[in-house]
């Protein structure tokens, strides 16, 4: 494979880890195991492709978060006042450390916004959520390389 063939499809992945970590719905994992199966000798910086763009879609939702929850008396506004304080208990109990689950299919991307709105700070967030998504991605690679054999 050529250099830019190279670059493009680790630009590719980053992108489909990128919008597979905001609000809209993409599968990067697929993406991923295609490209280790194409390169396997580049799974080093194919994993840190796609765990970077995610982990940076995350802090996207994080931003939305922070942005959107000023609007939350609102009658427009996505969540009711009951299921918002509910939202709020939970994050209080499980707290930071909740965001190494981020990377789950359902739910995780919600809990990179709960994250913003109740004002997490950026730096634990960041390291948290990139340790989780790194994790999930680095079973991913190592299963498609046959390592978990």
């Amino acid at each position: 494979m050529d250099l830019g063939s190279l670059i493009l499809s680790h630009a590719g992945l980053f992108a489909a880890a990128f919008l597979a970590a905001t609000i809209f719905p993409f599968q990067s994992e697929l993406v991923l195991v295609g490209l280790v199966v194409a390169e396997p000798t580049h799974w080093g910086t194919l994993l840190l492709a796609a765990s970077v763009g995610n982990t940076l879609g995350s802090v996207v939702n994080w931003v939305l978060g922070r942005l959107i929850v000023r609007f939350r008396d609102r009658s427009w506004f996505p969540v009711k006042p009951r299921d918002y304080e509910r939202v709020e208990r939970w994050y209080a109990r499980w707290g930071v450390w909740s965001l190494l689950f981020a990377w789950l299919p359902f739910g995780g991307d919600a809990l990179t916004v709960v994250a913003g709105a109740l004002r997490t700070p950026l730096a634990p967030f960041v390291l948290l959520v990139a340790i989780g998504k790194t994790a999930r991605y680095a079973v991913l690679v190592a299963a498609t390389l046959g390592w978990l054999a």
